[in-house]
């Protein structure tokens, strides 16, 4: 009876991590060896790993990210001029701790937004929010919250975002009012926060996407002020697919697909 009302208790103080330890630890026999401290540091070790876990899982699914992505399964063997070095030194995001950018360039297929969605995974995991957005969704989502007047409480939900991604920009040439808003969106996280850009373009050609000279120093300025630059070249990860119908994908292609 006391058991029960102790379960009872525990679930309405939202701690059912600790109560599935503390089942657990009732299941156990070996566990009535322990002393008192010993088994008390056991459950909240299990409440705390609980709430951790949910947070990461809150954060990720907030994330919006394209696809499942982890830094651990990043590809290597392919030739694209992919600094190891330079992954593993990302890897423990002190670039988001510092407010740095990152720049992700290179042909389609070769993984751009498979690493952008890994950069931000790992970032959920470290504990920091974000956000990815396809680029061309992302600059309507801007039009949208200017037209109907919530453009201003947009910008704050950008600004208090830890990683903020957009992904694939470039491929068409932005107008003067997307031009505008990808500045007060910078302008707001310049120093404050970190923003990933990725596109099929190199960096020394974003001068040109953006079209006006004077908005395209002022946003290049917020971009590449403190900022890591993965330049990847090479052949395309996804693969060709053949005439034969019949023809089954490999293994190796499969992981290819799925980095893409």
């Amino acid at each position: 009876m006391l058991r029960e009302q102790t379960f009872e208790k525990l679930h309405p103080l939202n701690l059912p991590g600790l109560a599935q330890a503390l089942q657990e630890q009732l299941r156990q026999p070996e566990v009535a060896s322990l002393s008192f401290e010993e088994r008390l540091a056991a459950l909240v070790d299990a409440q705390w790993l609980w709430r951790e876990n949910r947070a990461i899982a809150t954060r990720l699914r907030r994330a919006h990210l394209k696809q499942p992505a982890s830094l651990e399964d990043v590809n290597y063997r392919h030739p694209r001029q992919l600094d190891r070095a330079l992954l593993r030194s990302l890897a423990s995001c002190d670039w988001v701790r510092q407010h740095h950018n990152l720049t992700i360039t290179g042909p389609s297929g070769i993984g751009k937004s498979y690493l952008c969605c890994a950069l931000l995974e790992k970032a959920c995991r470290e504990g920091f929010t974000a956000h990815y957005a396809a680029a061309a969704k992302f600059f309507r989502q801007l039009a949208i919250a200017y037209a109907d007047g919530s453009f201003d409480r947009l910008l704050a939900q950008l600004a208090r975002i830890d990683v903020l991604a957009v992904d694939d920009w470039g491929l068409t040439p932005l107008n003067d009012s997307e031009r505008r808003h990808l500045l007060e969106v910078l302008e707001d996280r310049c120093g404050l926060r970190s923003t990933i850009l990725t596109s099929q373009f190199p960096v020394q050609n974003w001068h040109d996407l953006v079209g006006s000279p004077t908005l395209a120093d002022a946003i290049l300025e917020r971009i590449l002020s403190n900022h890591q630059e993965i330049a990847l070249q090479g052949e395309t990860l996804r693969p060709v697919r053949k005439t034969n119908s019949d023809a089954k994908p490999t293994a190796s292609s499969k992981r290819r697909e799925e980095e893409s």
